[in-house]
């Protein structure tokens, strides 16, 4: 890291903060940004917004936080709310059921949302053209590197066609993913482990509310010989199904063996179209530090979880919420220091909310001994229940208890 250099050259372009990664903590990140009156360049190596398989749940917190914008409604005019969720077992149809209208005195939004992330991007994006002059987006663009001073940030750009530039900020902003390039340079541990088993999501139109009694549209599955979940979408069900015992993850994505395992799941599911297949690995990490200097990281870029329980982009949107408030006072004047603040209010949430919350409900589903799972369910039979448990396990499990947490923290 460089800290005697003052950039200067007619060749550079300079904004108050450079974010690097367009995916919904970036673009987010980048629209509070501009309403606090910062000058943004976010850059992103892809050619335009990606509508591939990601995240597709909603937590409360997170559909109040883009109520700010007006994007609230347009999601939901997208997607499906989800009033409940469920924990079953297949075979006997027994299930634990969490109602999240308990949460109604504590958010305006007593439920999930399930609608396709990249549907928010999208949000994000025509926002920040109607309103946000001071926000630009450059797409098929990669940050090669960088290096900062006491005061700025010179990030050197590649755009797809090789053309070179450097841009200059004050802060730079790592929410490129798990990859990230920017967390890379910033020379940080990355530490936590890789979980052994392959996740296969498959997406189909067929109705499988039809046909499997009382499901909600949120449903995490032990089976016999495993676990799947259904969550559906306002057109699809998407379906998180896993390799059998001694089929690679090769075997595992071929059609016949997709359409199997949906099969055993519903008998009747017979010769539906499977619309979408993507292997994914199942990783738990988080950096030893959001902050190094000028250069702070938010999202995937900081930290990687299970997906159940949907917490990982709902987490990293409110890293974003909170940086953007924090950045935008630094870059007002105030102390750098604020960045640390940063660090201390969400590396901890990240640990203690997200990622053993979601670690743990990948143990639950993951077990295989049928007492440890009747043992599991009773025990959530129990909780949903009981309005008291109910409402402080659906606090945590719906992200605000540790949204609060996080704002406490001084």
């Amino acid at each position: 890291m460089s800290t005697n250099k003052h950039f200067s050259n007619s060749s550079q372009q300079a904004f108050d903060v450079v974010i690097v990664g367009g995916g919904p903590v970036g673009l987010y990140c980048a629209a509070q940004l501009g309403l606090k009156g910062v000058s943004v360049c976010l850059i992103e190596q892809s050619e335009a917004l990606e509508r591939d398989l990601r995240a597709s749940t909603f937590h409360p917190p997170t559909l109040e936080l883009l109520d700010e914008m007006g994007i609230t409604p347009k999601l939901i005019e997208q997607g499906l709310i989800a009033p409940t969720w469920q924990v079953r077992m297949h075979e006997t149809q027994e299930y634990a059921e969490f109602d999240l209208s308990v949460l109604k005195d504590h958010t305006r939004h007593p439920y999930r949302l399930q609608c396709e992330q990249w549907r928010l991007s999208e949000h994000l994006i025509q926002y920040i053209a109607d309103h946000l002059s001071n926000v630009t987006i450059r797409w098929s663009t990669s940050c090669k590197s960088f290096e900062q001073t006491s005061s700025q940030v010179k990030v050197a750009t590649q755009s797809s066609h090789g053309e070179l530039q450097d841009l200059i900020c004050k802060i730079l902003i790592g929410a490129d993913g798990a990859k990230s390039v920017v967390r890379k340079g910033m020379n940080l541990s990355f530490e936590g482990e890789t979980f052994p088993e392959t996740t296969i999501l498959a997406t189909t139109q067929f109705p499988f509310h039809q046909h499997l009694e009382h499901l909600s549209y949120i449903n995490y599955c032990w089976k016999k010989q495993g676990t799947f979940s259904l969550l559906r979408l306002k057109d699809v069900w998407r379906v998180s199904l896993y390799p059998g015992r001694d089929e690679s993850i090769d075997e595992a994505i071929q059609p016949n063996s997709v359409r199997a395992k949906l099969l055993e799941i519903c008998s009747s599911f017979g010769h539906s179209p499977v619309l979408e297949v993507r292997p994914y690995r199942i990783h738990q990490r988080v950096v030893s530090n959001y902050v190094k200097g000028r250069v702070v990281l938010a999202g995937d870029a900081a930290h990687i979880n299970s997906p159940s329980g949907g917490m990982g982009m709902n987490g990293g949107i409110h890293d974003a919420h909170n940086l953007a408030d924090k950045a935008s006072r630094v870059i007002k004047g105030e102390d750098i220091a604020l960045l640390d603040l940063y660090d201390r209010q969400r590396r901890p949430i990240a640990i203690m909310h997200v990622i053993e919350q979601s670690a743990r409900n990948r143990a639950r589903m993951q077990e295989t001994q049928t007492d440890k799972r009747r043992l599991a369910l009773s025990e959530l039979q129990r909780k949903s229940a009981d309005p008291g448990l109910a409402l402080s396990y659906l606090l945590e499990t719906s992200m605000i208890t540790g949204l609060a947490e996080s704002n406490a923290i001084i």
